[in-house]
C-alpha cells in the first residue's frame, strides 16, 4: 500500500510522506556555526525524498553543547548559515525541523572519533550543570547543581533559541528531553535528587520541561508544530519508564505539543537495554494511544517494517537514523517518491 508515501498534515504544515530523518550529531561545527558539511549532509537527504528532516542537537548555550563541535543557536550570527540549509530543504518539498538541546551533565565531552572522554577546562572543556551533582561516570568531574536562577536562564535560552530557529526558516521545533541530557536528567528519579519544586514528585520533575514548552510557545508560530523527544524508558529499575512517559504525553498534548519522538535510554551507564530491530516501536504505540502524534524510531531499516508500523497504527510517521546515513536516497528507492527532475534519468 505504501502508506509511508501518504502525506501527514500537522497544523499548517503538510509533510509529503511519513518518512523523516532523526537528529544525529555530526560533530563538525566551529563555535556552533553550520558549514558546508551540514549543508551537503541535509540537502542530500532532502533530495533523497525525506519528508521531514530534524537537524541534529543544536545547543541553546555554549555550555549546553555535548562537545565543542556541536551546532548552536545561542547567538544571532548562527542564523544566516542555517537559513541557507532550510531554504534548500523547503525548495525540495522537505519540512526542516530543528532539535534544540542542552546536554546537562553529558556536556563538555570530546567527539566520538576522539574517544568521547570528558574534557577538562584545560583541554577546552567547561563546567557542566545538572539537576543534582551526580556525574555520568564515577571517574568524571561532577556537574554543578543548578540554582533556580540557573534554571530560569536555561528556560530563557530555549526561548531565545526557538526565536532564532524561527528566523532561520525552520518549520518545526523539537525539544530534546531524551537520552540523559539536561531535561531527561530532571525527569528521572535516578538523576534528580532535588528537594525543591523541580525535584521529588513526578509533577515536580516534569516542571522544567513544561516550563520550556511554555517558553518556546511564546515565540513559536502557533501554526507550526512542536515536537518533544522523550526516552520512553531508562531501562533501569526504579527509573523513568513507559508509564511515566504515557502520563507525561497526556500532559504535553494538553500543553499544545503535536508529536512525541519516542526513543529510549541514555540517562545512566548501567542501563539494561534490549536492542533489536523495532525494539522501541511498542513504546510509540503506547504513547499514541493518548491521542498525541507519534514518531517511531530505532533500528528500523526495511520498507516492510515501516509499512507494518503504519498499517498497525503504531505511529504516525517513522524517523530513520543510521539507515539514512548509509542510504540517503532510501525514500526515493523504496516508496516510489517522485525523483527530482535532475535525477530522472537514473530512475529504475
Amino acid at each position: 500500500m505504501n502508506l509511508y508515501r501518504e502525506s501527514l498534515k500537522i497544523k499548517s504544515i503538510t509533510i509529503k510522506n511519513r518518512l523523516g530523518m532523526s537528529p544525529m550529531c555530526m560533530y563538525s561545527a566551529t563555535d556552533g556555526m553550520a558549514n558546508d558539511w551540514h549543508f551537503v549532509h541535509y540537502a542530500t537527504r532532502a533530495i533523497g525524498g525525506a519528508g521531514l528532516i530534524i537537524q541534529e542537537a543544536t545547543a541553546v548555550s555554549p555550555e549546553g553543547r555535548i562537545s565543542p563541535y556541536d551546532l548552536g543557536l545561542w547567538k544571532d550570527e548562527q542564523i544566516e548559515p542555517l537559513k541557507k540549509i532550510t531554504a534548500f530543504l523547503r525548495s525540495q518539498g522537505c519540512v526542516p525541523a530543528i532539535q534544540l538541546a542542552h546536554a546537562g551533565r553529558k556536556a563538555s565531552h570530546d567527539k566520538p572519533s576522539n574517544g568521547e572522554k570528558q574534557l577538562l577546562p584545560s583541554e577546552g572543556g567547561w563546567q557542566t550543570v545538572a539537576p543534582s551533582p551526580i556525574p555520568y561516570y564515577d571517574n568524571e568531574l561532577p556537574p554543578e547543581e543548578l540554582t533556580e536562577d540557573g534554571i530560569s536562564r536555561i528556560i530563557n535560552d530555549f526561548r531565545e533559541a526557538a526565536l532564532r530557529a524561527s528566523k532561520s526558516g525552520f518549520q518545526a521545533v523539537e525539544i530534546h528531553a531524551a537520552h540523559g541530557y539536561l531535561i531527561s536528567e530532571f525527569l528521572s528519579p535516578l538523576t534528580n535528587k532535588r528537594t525543591d519544586r523541580f525535584g521529588g514528585s513526578f509533577e515536580n520533575r516534569v516542571r522544567l520541561l513544561l516550563m520550556i514548552v511554555d517558553a518556546v510557545k511564546t515565540v513559536w508560530d502557533n501554526d507550526l508544530p512542536i515536537i518533544v523527544r522523550l526516552s520512553a524508558t531508562e531501562w533501569a529499575e526504579g527509573g523513568w519508564d513507559i508509564r511515566d512517559t504515557v502520563k507525561l504525553a497526556e500532559i504535553l498534548k494538553e500543553r499544545g505539543v503535536d508529536i512525541i519522538d519516542c526513543s529510549s535510554g541514555g540517562n545512566i551507564p548501567t542501563q539494561q537495554i534490549q536492542i533489536k530491530p523495532l525494539y522501541q516501536v511498542p513504546f510509540a504505540e503506547a504513547v499514541r494511544k493518548t491521542g498525541i502524534g507519534v514518531a517511531a524510531v530505532g533500528l528500523i531499516t526495511q520498507p516492510e517494517e515501516i509499512e507494518r508500523i503504519l498499517q498497525n497504527k503504531q505511529a504516525d510517521m517513522v524517523l530513520l537514523g543510521r539507515e539514512l546515513l548509509r542510504n540517503p536516497y532510501f525514500p526515493l528507492n523504496t516508496a516510489g517518491m517522485p525523483f527530482p527532475e535532475q535525477y530522472k534519468r537514473g530512475k529504475r
